[in-house]
This record gives C-alpha cells, structure tokens and sequence, in this order.
C-alpha cells in the first residue's frame, strides 16, 4: 500500500496500480469504504454491486502479474451514468417504466471505459430520462450535494458529479443536451465538459443525425478530465457524425496555456439575455478580473445568441417527442409532468418549425466561428443559479423574477448547446454561504485541446 487515497487524481491512482504500488483490490476496497461512508445520505451511486467489482478487481490484478497489456484506466473504481447501457447491469433511466431492466450490451462510450480497464461498481443517479437538472426519480430517489446535502447535486450528471465530489469514485462519464455535464460540475465543485459536437461518438442512438446531445467526461480536475476524454473520444465506424482525431490526442499530461495576451471576451448575461444570480455574477466578474491580472487582454463582450432560445425549445421538443411519445402512450401515468409537456410540445411542432429551427443552428455556428475570429475564448456563467434547496424541482426564480418552466434557469448552459462549441465548467469560488459556483469557458469547434489547456490554466489561477 501507498499513501495514495481516494482524493489522489485519477491520473496517479492509474499509475499506482499500473506500478504494482497498490493493487486493484486495495484500491476497490478504498473506494468501497468511502461508498458506505457516504453514499447512504447523498444517493449518488445506484444499483451497487460489490461482488462483481471485486471479481472484476481480482481480474485487473491478474492481468498485471500476467504482464498482459493493459488500459489507461486499468483497475480504477467506476460507475456508469445510468442513462447509458452497462452490458448485464441494471439499467434504469431514472423511470419506473425501466426499474427492473438488465442491459444486454454496452454504449460505445461504456465499451471503450471498458477496454481501457476500468473496475465498474454500479451507475450514477440521474433524472427522468436526463431531463432536468436536478437529480430525482422515482425509481431510486434524488440526489443530494456533497458540500450540502439539503441542496441539490444538479443534473443530469448529479450522480456521477456528486460520487465525484465526495470521493465514491476518481473519474465520471456523463452525457449533456441542456447542461447536464457542466451544470452539476458547477453545482458539485468539479470539473464537466461538453466537447465538441462529433468529439465523443454515440451509440446505439434511435437517430445518429440527432446532434444536440453528446457524451462527456467529468473529473475532479482537468487534467484527470482529459484522461478520461482520451478514452472515449475518437472516431468509429457505427457513428457517420464523429470527428477524425483519435482520441489519444488527449492523454499527454496537460501543458497549462500561457494566459499572458489570452484574448478573454467575458460576459455575466450574455449580453442581457440571462438572468443571472447575484453571487454567480459576482464570481464571474472576480474571475475575470483574476484573468487580467495575470495577463489576459480581458474584455466585455458576447456572441449574438439571440436565436439559440427557439432553437433549442424546438430540437429538444421534437428530439423528444420523436424519442418518448410512444412510449407515453403506452405508460401514460409514468413520466414525470415537465417531461410529458415537453413531449406533447413536440408533437404540435411542423417540418416547417424543425427546419427553422436548423437554419437558426446553422447562423449560429457561424456567430460563433466569426465571434473566435476575434476572441480565444468566452468566459460566462456556467449555471445562473448557485445549488438550491433539494425539494424544489427547479429554481422558479432568480433575483425575484419568476422562471416560466424548468429549461429557464439553464439558458447558460443550453445557449451553448446550439453552437456545438466545447464548453467546459471550472470551480471559480463559492456563495457567501459556501455553496459551489463554475464557471463556464467556450471555445471555437474542433478546439477542445486548445480548450483543456486554458482550462487547467484557469484552474491553477483560481485555485490560488
């Protein structure tokens, strides 16, 4: 054994065990007593199956005395997201139409965590379907945050963000279409991106040409983060939409970008389009005022993102009601109300409505290819709200002005989702109360390594 503990990165845990310094077991184990220290009170991992992480454990020690060769995650305890399919793993989705499902094959995402040696413990607690973010269902319950348990974890990815956080696990998958990998990091006080759209294939989906949502790692800092994003990024035969780059492009150890001459366009709302929280602007403008100190040519400024609003109501809308309205049909008394609206919406909308909605995509893809003609990167809140009160399903107002539905609160995140740039939530500070609050950085398409280094060099910055 080694002084390594369940905090240590994920990047030396990996290469402990590959040094025979401590073995896959002792390293389960670690983790298997963090899960009962605190996962009874927060809820973050479900469907736990210690017996078959210790037979999978045993497994990866075997294969290192054996000398076989083995994968950039070998013998690291992990939970899969429960909206992605684990082969011979319950399954749930977060609905009670699933609650007793057994996968009978892996996601691409889960296959390659697999290869590359990863110990699987159970899932990770999500919403409804990943709708929302805010962590509850009726199958297994909600999730509550790791810093304070009475507020919420966020979502979709609030259970991966939040076994995180507290130690249950050193890495985390997660997928995102509103937010859902960025807005529980912010929530939680780690690490989420969202990568570039074609970055991390996906399949088996109902419609490859579906590009709104997309797979994404989440660590408890961006160099474990790009760990994990050299796993599963990287082309494959079954998605027509994948980026070339393999994905090993990410798993050198990250060099922090200069942030001396960094042309930094920050902006609190958007340019007035998002009502923002109080505290979470004020951590925005301290960071950015951080950045200028060490360097960075800071200024105000914010891509016209006027049209991402109908853009994204009416994708999603359609994206669900294509997705989901069979299914409502059938178990009409088994979705929850926001989520049966939003698929009911989709079911007014015309060809017309959906073809809008891709022009509008498209001008906005091109917004954000000439706003990064002129700008390296955007720095903007990551959600508009710091963690609130667990009970409530999401936030009905902010500063005093009333939220009209439960996508509201989340512009931040879901005016980002339309551009299919990379965006990554960093720990910027805190509440004054001491809750967690992110910070979200954007950069142009296709630059997610360029986007890792200014991260890891934000995050060294703001650490300080």
């Amino acid at each position: 054994m080694t002084d390594l503990t369940v905090d240590s990165t994920a990047r030396a845990q990996a290469a402990a065990v590959r040094a025979r310094d401590i073995s896959a077991r002792e390293l389960l184990e670690l983790h298997l007593d963090r899960i009962a220290e605190r996962n009874s009170e927060l809820n973050a991992i479900v469907s736990l199956d210690e017996d078959r992480a210790r037979a999978a454990a045993a497994s990866a020690d075997e294969a290192l005395a054996s000398g076989d060769e083995v994968g950039p995650l070998h013998g690291l305890p992990f939970a899969v997201k429960d909206t992605h399919a684990l082969d011979g793993w319950r399954t749930t989705y977060g609905s009670p139409i699933f609650a007793d499902s057994v996968a009978d094959h892996d996601d691409l995402l889960v296959e390659r965590i697999r290869r590359a040696g990863a110990v699987f413990v159970g899932k990770t607690n999500v919403p409804e379907f990943a709708a929302g973010s805010h962590t509850f269902n009726r199958v297994f319950g909600v999730t509550r945050n790791p810093v304070d348990p009475t507020r919420s974890a966020g979502g979709s990815s609030g259970g991966a963000a939040c076994a995180l956080a507290s130690g249950m696990v050193p890495l985390a998958d997660g997928s995102d279409m509103g937010g859902s990998l960025r807005n529980p990091a912010s929530f939680c006080g780690v690490v989420g991106m969202r990568p570039s759209l074609g970055r991390v294939p996906e399949w088996p989906l109902y419609n490859q040409w579906e590009s709104t949502s997309v797979g994404g790692p989440m660590a408890r800092n961006v160099g474990d983060l790009a760990l994990l994003l050299s796993v599963i990024a990287g082309p494959d035969p079954r998605a027509p939409q994948a980026l070339g780059d393999a994905g090993s492009a990410f798993a050198p150890p990250l060099a922090p970008a200069s942030l001396a001459g960094l042309r930094v366009a920050c902006s609190v709302d958007l340019g007035g389009t998002l009502v923002v929280d109080h505290d979470v602007a004020a951590v925005v403008r301290a960071s950015a005022t951080r950045l200028s100190d060490a360097g960075a040519a800071v200024t105000e400024a914010a891509p016209d993102l006027s049209l991402a609003d109908d853009t994204f109501r009416t994708l999603r809308a359609w994206h669900f009601q294509a997705k989901f309205a069979t299914l409502l049909a059938e178990h009409p008394t088994s979705f929850k109300p926001s989520l049966e609206a939003n698929i009911r919406a989709g079911g007014s909308l015309t060809g017309a409505d959906v073809a809008r909605a891709y022009t509008q995509r498209t001008a906005l893809s091109e917004t954000m290819r000439l706003f990064f003609g002129e700008h390296d990167v955007l720095v903007l809140p990551t959600s508009q709200v710091p963690p609130f009160p667990v009970e409530q399903e999401f936030p009905e107002t902010i500063n005093g002005q009333e939220m009209p539905d439960y996508l509201a609160w989340m512009r931040s995140a879901w005016f980002i989702t339309v551009t299919g740039c990379p965006a990554i939530s960093v720990p910027a500070g805190t509440t004054t109360d001491g809750l967690p609050i992110g910070i979200q950085l954007v950069a142009r398409h296709g630059a997610d390594r360029q986007l890792l280094e200014v991260a890891a060099a934000v995050e060294a910055l703001l650490a300080t």
